[in-house]
C-alpha cells in the first residue's frame, strides 16, 4: 500500500488513561479500545498506529484564550481546587466539567490526540486518520462545557488550515457542536455542518436551522436539527441528501468527522433510536469522497454501544469485516450481555420527523448551498 493511502490510528496508554479519568466517562476508553483490539482490528496491515503526542502550550493558545490555559497551568500541581471557585466558575471548571487532578497535564493530552492526527494528515502521510479519544466539541475559547475540557476539534482544524484551504466538519453527535461553531462562525474557509437533536431542554440549546453564521461566514454554518425519536431511515434521509449537496457546493479539500455515540439507542442522556447501521452508512458516503478526513469520537454514555460503534467504524474505515458475535476474549465481554452481540436494536420512541418537516430543513440548506455555491465562482 502506498504510504499516503495508509490510515493511521491514534494511541497512547497516557492518552488512554487521561480519557478513562473524565467523570462522566469513567474507564469508557479502555472499554472502547479493548473491543477494538479483541477484534483484531488493529492488527490490520491498512492501519498504522501512531503515537499520540501531548499539545504544548503555544498549539493550545492558538485556540484557547491564555487567561484560561494559564489558570489551568496553575492549578495543574495544587490540590486545594476550592480557591480558585470564583476563577473556575468563569472557566466552566465545575458541575458538568470539574477540575482534576494535574488538570493541565490532563487537558494536553486530550489536546494531543488530534493534534497529532492532523499534523500527519497535513503532511500528507496518510489518508485517513482515526482518534476516538477526541472529538470533545462543546468546549469554548475560553471555557470548558458539557464534559468538553479543551476543544481538540478546532485545533485539528486549524493545524489542518496550514496545508488545506477549505475544510469540512461534519458532526454526527445527538448534541449540536456549538464549540467548533462559535470558532468559526465568521470564517467561510471553515464550513460547519452539524445534524443533531433540537428540543426544548436538550443541551446545547443551539443549533437552529436559522443559525447560518456571521458577516463572512453567513451560510457557512449548516444546521441540520432532527425533532425527538429521529430513526435509522429519517436520520439517513437527512444525511444522504444535505451532505452531496454541500460536498458539491464547497467542494472541500480535507474533512473532519465527530462521529459522537450518544445518538445510539440505548444512550441515556441522548435518548434516540439510531443503530450502528445508519452511522456506519453515514461515514461509507463520506469516504466516498476519498477526501484526507480525520475522524473522532464524542459524546456516548452507553460505554458498550459506544465501543460497538466505534469498532464498527473502524472495521467499515479499513474495510475488515467482522463478526457479528462479541469476541469472548474482550476483558468487559459480560458488558454486552444479554445478546453479547455487535449490533443493536432500533429504538421504539415515535418518530417525529415527518417527510414534511425533513423537506423543508433539505429546502433551507440547499438554498444556503446555492449561495455558497454561487460565492466561490
Amino acid at each position: 500500500m502506498e504510504e499516503q493511502k495508509k490510515i493511521v490510528y491514534i494511541y497512547s496508554d497516557n492518552l488512554r488513561k487521561q480519557c478513562d479519568r473524565i467523570p462522566t466517562m469513567l474507564n469508557r476508553a479502555s472499554v472502547v479500545q479493548d473491543l477494538i483490539s479483541s477484534y483484531e482490528i488493529m492488527s490490520s496491515k491498512k492501519l498504522l498506529i501512531v503515537q499520540s503526542l501531548d499539545a504544548t502550550e503555544e498549539e493550545l493558545k492558538l485556540f484557547h484564550s491564555s487567561d484560561f490555559i494559564d489558570f489551568m497551568k496553575r492549578i495543574n500541581d495544587s490540590d486545594e481546587f476550592e480557591k480558585y471557585e470564583d476563577e473556575q466558575e468563569e472557566f466552566g471548571l465545575g458541575y458538568d466539567c470539574p477540575i482534576l487532578d494535574k488538570h493541565y497535564d490532563f487537558v494536553k493530552t486530550l489536546a494531543g490526540g488530534s493534534l497529532t492526527a492532523a499534523k500527519i494528515l497535513a503532511r500528507g502521510k496518510c489518508h485517513v486518520a482515526i482518534n476516538w479519544f477526541g472529538g470533545w466539541h462543546h468546549a469554548q475559547r475560553d471555557s470548558a462545557a458539557g464534559f468538553c475540557y479543551v476543544n481538540d476539534i478546532v485545533l485539528a482544524i486549524q493545524k489542518l488550515t496550514e496545508t488545506f484551504n477549505k475544510i469540512l466538519y461534519v458532526d454526527l453527535d445527538i448534541h449540536h457542536g456549538d464549540g467548533v461553531q462559535n470558532a468559526f462562525e465568521f470564517s467561510k474557509k471553515i464550513l460547519t455542518l452539524s445534524f443533531h437533536k433540537l428540543m426544548p431542554g436538550f443541551f446545547p440549546g443551539t443549533g437552529r436551522l436559522e443559525d447560518c453564521g456571521s458577516c463572512k461566514g453567513k451560510y457557512y454554518s449548516i444546521n441540520v436539527p432532527v425533532l425527538e425519536g429521529v430513526s435509522d431511515t429519517t436520520f439517513l434521509k437527512f444525511f444522504i441528501t444535505v451532505l452531496p449537496r454541500v460536498m458539491e457546493a464547497f467542494q472541500p479539500e480535507a474533512l473532519v468527522v465527530q462521529c459522537g455515540a450518544d445518538s445510539l439507542n440505548g444512550d441515556e442522556i441522548g435518548q434516540s433510536n439510531l443503530t450502528l447501521k445508519s452511522v456506519g452508512e453515514c461515514i461509507k458516503k463520506i469516504l466516498e469522497y476519498r477526501k484526507p478526513t480525520l475522524f473522532c469520537g464524542g459524546g456516548g454514555y452507553n460505554f458498550a454501544n459506544t465501543a460497538r460503534l466505534w469498532t464498527y467504524l473502524t472495521s467499515i474505515i479499513v474495510e475488515q469485516d467482522i463478526d457479528n458475535d462479541i469476541p469472548d476474549s474482550s476483558e468487559f465481554f459480560t458488558n454486552y450481555g444479554p445478546t453479547y452481540e455487535l449490533h443493536i436494536d432500533t429504538g421504539n420512541q415515535k418518530d417525529l420527523n415527518t417527510d414534511k418537516y425533513i423537506s423543508e430543513v433539505v429546502g433551507t440548506v440547499s438554498s444556503y448551498c446555492v449561495f455558497i455555491q454561487n460565492d466561490h465562482v
